[in-house]
């Protein structure tokens, strides 16, 4: 018996990560986004990229004022490419103008070295730099004064203000190496995958717990996500074309041989069953990426909402 067929109670979260619109049809889509019952929106990470990308903090702290009860969440901020401090001024400002709903999704990255080139960041430094950042942001939204003393940030009593509205806002850790899972273990309030299947993602999570007891760190409280490649179809083939032709653009490789192992990918009934598998092993919020023409993003989410929504969510 899977969870769809319990259908007790709630079992998954679901958020929205959006494509690139200009701005008018963006703003109108967030909106409807939230219209929807979806839970949060999402935006990705970069600085330079394949193509074209709104700056994501820029672009949250767009949506704070034309939205009200949805969360704001980035997968995953490449932290290693700014300073840590700048990056803890920008997002406590946005978790005050939001009033609370900022998600804070961090992430190593490295699959573009000129990213990092242009940002003036060694490329072999970037773990090391994620992970005492995510100290120093820390330190920067809870402590009046803060001090901290490491490899890449030396600072005695400085203050941040405003701090946060929540007092920590949830810093996921997106990734899926190792080092990563290690990373969320043993730093994270959550971990987000992504291009994993459900089996690796049972295992991931084991790692993870691994991780979090050596450190003597309780997860309590800690989200279990995944960012899910979702497209809708009549069917699987024609639904496969699409999925496997704008991935392939974006990512600028073939995403043929990734179709069947990766996508969530057919008809509401088939997509919902793929789901229904990272959700048996342990996958508690899913972002869903419609992967269509933009033109379709919309229809491609509001079949989403009235056909695999209720799935997960009916009692």
């Amino acid at each position: 018996m899977t969870s769809l067929d319990r259908g007790k109670e709630p079992v998954a979260s679901f958020g929205v990560h959006l494509s690139l619109h200009p701005p008018a049809e963006q703003f109108a889509l967030v909106r409807r986004v939230e219209e929807l019952g979806f839970d949060s929106v999402w935006t990705g990470d970069h600085v330079a990229f394949h193509n074209p990308l709104y700056e994501s903090l820029t672009l949250l702290a767009a949506y704070a004022p034309i939205t009200r009860r949805i969360k704001l969440g980035v997968a995953v901020y490449l932290l290693a490419l700014r300073s840590p401090a700048v990056a803890a001024k920008i997002t406590a400002t946005l978790d005050v103008l939001s009033e609370g709903r900022l998600i804070f999704g961090v992430g190593v990255g490295g699959e573009n070295p000129k990213e990092f080139e242009v940002c003036g960041v060694p490329h072999t430094e970037r773990g090391a730099r994620v992970t005492e950042s995510i100290e120093v942001v820390r330190a920067l939204w809870r402590d009046t004064p803060a001090t901290f003393h490491g490899r890449f940030s030396r600072f005695e009593g400085v203050s941040i203000d405003p701090k946060p509205v929540q007092k920590l806002p949830p810093l996921w850790i997106g990734g899926r190496s190792d080092a990563a899972l290690a990373r969320a273990g043993r730093q994270g309030d959550g971990w987000v995958s992504y291009v994993v299947q459900p089996e690796r993602y049972a295992q991931s999570l084991d790692k993870i717990r691994e991780a979090a007891h050596a450190a003597g760190r309780s997860l309590d409280g800690f989200t279990a996500a995944h960012l899910a490649f979702v497209t809708v179809g009549r069917d699987w083939e024609r639904a496969k074309t699409t999925w496997v032709d704008v991935l392939s653009k974006r990512y600028a490789q073939d995403f043929a041989p990734l179709a069947k192992k990766y996508g969530i990918i057919g008809t509401p009934e088939q997509c919902a069953e793929q789901l229904a598998a990272f959700r048996d092993a342990g996958c508690e919020y899913f972002l869903v990426s419609a992967i269509g023409d933009p033109r379709d993003e919309r229809e491609q989410l509001e079949t989403i909402a009235s056909e695999i929504l209720p799935r997960f969510r009916a009692r």
